[in-house]
């Protein structure tokens, strides 16, 4: 009894270390670095710089990359992973300018040049406060998320949101996941603890049924962080959804791959 004691206060110990550690194990703004300077971004001359001024008095960075088409045939908002910044998404916000899309990028609390610390909650609304700002200055019909592995946790919660506002039902056209998890809640027992202390959860697989647009999994065999096993359980939770799998591994850059572009340009031109 008093070994069984002693592994018991043991195991509660690492739970408590766990959670109170957590957001440093979901977050990781340090290894993202702090981003381009401003003279380097004062030299983009695509870059129209947004700052969102929120009712906690946090101000978070968001850009927009608009595309050479006129009109432009669409808008993105492209959510980034961990340890990156919006910075680092560039080549994919100019990528999709080539499809004529605009793209927002929105910068996570605690990241780059943003103030605040990251929480799910916190980095949702922010999001979907960006995306009703500039709607609200553009005449968009709809908009097109685009996450990728931590932003696609985020992208579906945003998605989720969009389609329970009256203001904004019908605005979400398509959702694109690269490298997607099932919930960051899931891998809790790795970590030998039960899934119900995880603060930030990112349930994407409760989110995922509830969806009416069409959804796009794009997923690496290989991926060695979030197993291809996850996109093959999201793409069972709903009809529209369609699953890409692609070669390469979580951070060996898939976009920069002609199979990439090219699921995401017969997606785009599939018919609704």
């Amino acid at each position: 009894m008093r070994i069984l004691r002693v592994v018991l206060l043991v195991y509660v110990g690492w739970c408590a270390v766990l959670f109170f550690q957590q957001d440093a194990l979901v977050y990781m703004p340090a290894l993202a670095g702090p981003g381009m300077s401003e003279a380097r971004i004062a030299d983009e001359p695509d870059i129209e710089r947004i700052w969102l001024h929120h009712r906690d008095g946090i101000k978070t960075e968001a850009w927009i990359l608009r595309s050479t088409s006129t009109p432009a045939q669409g808008f993105v908002c492209f959510l980034h992973g961990n340890a990156e910044l919006i910075d680092d998404a560039l080549h994919d916000a100019r990528a999709w300018n080539d499809r004529g899309m605009d793209v927002l990028l929105v910068e996570y609390r605690g990241y780059g040049r943003s103030g605040g610390a990251p929480k799910q909650d916190v980095i949702v609304a922010d999001v979907v406060e960006a995306i009703e700002v500039t709607l609200a200055a553009t005449n968009y019909s709809t908009i097109t998320l685009h996450g990728r592995s931590l932003g696609t946790g985020v992208a579906a919660q945003v998605a989720a949101q969009l389609e329970s506002h009256a203001s904004m039902q019908g605005k979400l056209g398509a959702l694109v996941l690269e490298s997607p998890f099932t919930s960051i809640a899931s891998f809790a027992w790795g970590y030998g603890v039960p899934s119900f202390i995880v603060t930030n959860p990112f349930r994407t697989d409760e989110v995922l049924p509830m969806l009416a647009c069409p959804i796009l999994l794009l997923h690496s065999h290989f991926d060695e962080i979030v197993p291809l096993e996850h996109s093959h359980t999201l793409a069972t939770l709903n009809p529209r959804a369609r699953l890409v799998e692609l070669e390469g591994s979580h951070n060996s850059g898939l976009s920069r791959t002609t199979e990439y572009w090219n699921a995401i340009d017969e997606f785009i031109a599939a018919p609704r």
